[in-house]
């Protein structure tokens, strides 16, 4: 039996109407919010998918169908909290996160402190072992257009 399990998420999601995005659990001030039926984590969703990924147990999308009116609007905290608990249920704790927001803007690096700690504590982690970070696709694609942002996060589960 392996000791250890590597799991990939990604997420997207495009601007709408608002002044403020979430990421990473946190209130990031931004001339645009986020279209999505959750609050629009995309940081928190390609995560999430990572954890259920290296689970073997489906995508966000399964476990927190977008058809289901009890996630309208939904602080995806409770979504990555829910995925740590069922790798716990299965043995599993977290071993690290890589993580890296896509996007022009907002600039993620004066919230990225706040960030690391909120999921840190979402993840009953250390602060030491959460990697946030940003990148631009210099001015390429949606993202480029500041049309939305995506996320990339990679997760290390290790046995309990």
């Amino acid at each position: 039996m392996a000791n250890i399990r590597i799991g990939q998420g990604y997420d997207v999601h495009a601007f709408g109407p608002g002044d403020h995005v979430v990421l990473g659990g946190v209130l990031v001030p931004h001339t645009q919010g986020i279209v999505a039926h959750s609050d629009g984590d995309v940081l928190i969703h390609a995560l999430c998918d990572a954890i259920l990924g290296a689970l073997a147990l489906g995508d966000i999308g399964k476990h927190f169908p977008p058809s289901d009116a009890q996630w309208k609007g939904a602080d995806s905290r409770r979504f990555l909290v829910h995925c740590v608990g069922l790798a716990a249920e299965r043995g599993w704790r977290i071993g690290n996160v890589d993580a890296t927001v896509v996007g022009e803007r907002p600039k993620v690096g004066p919230h990225a402190q706040a960030i690391r700690e909120t999921l840190a504590a979402d993840l009953g982690v250390g602060v030491d072992v959460v990697s946030v970070k940003a990148t631009t696709t210099e001015k390429l694609g949606f993202t480029g257009r500041e049309e939305g942002l995506a996320a990339m996060a990679v997760v290390l589960l290790e046995r309990a």
